[in-house]
C-alpha cells in the first residue's frame, strides 16, 4: 500500500471513532495532533492512537498495553490479538469510561 491509500484508511477509522464520540459519548473528549489522536475519559485516563506510517500500522497505547493493528485483507486487525481496530477501540474506551461504548 502506498502512503495515500495508508492515509485514506486510517482517515476513514479516525472518522469513525469521531463521529462515535460527538454521536453517543459525552463521556470522551479527543484531540488530535499531527499523527496522534488522544481519548480522554472523565477520569483523566487516556488511550493514544497514532499513525505509524513507516511500517502501514496503526498503534494504539491503552491502560491494557499495546497494541499494533495491520490492514489485512479489508480490516484493521491486531497483530498481538486479532481483533479488529474498531472493536478493540470500543473495548478499551468501555474499560477506561466505565460504560458500554458502542457505535
Amino acid at each position: 500500500m502506498n502512503a495515500s491509500q495508508y492515509h485514506e484508511l486510517v482517515d476513514a477509522q479516525w472518522i469513525m471513532i469521531e463521529e462515535g464520540i460527538n454521536d453517543r459519548c459525552e463521556c470522551i473528549d479527543y484531540e488530535i495532533t499531527g499523527n496522534v489522536m488522544t481519548l480522554e475519559f472523565e477520569n483523566c485516563s487516556q488511550i493514544i492512537i497514532n499513525r505509524q506510517e513507516s511500517v502501514s500500522e496503526i498503534w494504539l497505547a491503552s491502560k491494557s498495553g499495546g497494541f499494533h493493528f495491520s490492514y489485512k485483507g479489508d480490516k484493521w486487525l491486531c497483530n498481538k490479538t486479532g481483533m479488529e481496530f474498531i472493536d478493540l477501540v470500543k473495548q478499551e474506551c468501555s474499560k477506561h469510561s466505565g460504560r458500554t461504548i458502542d457505535w
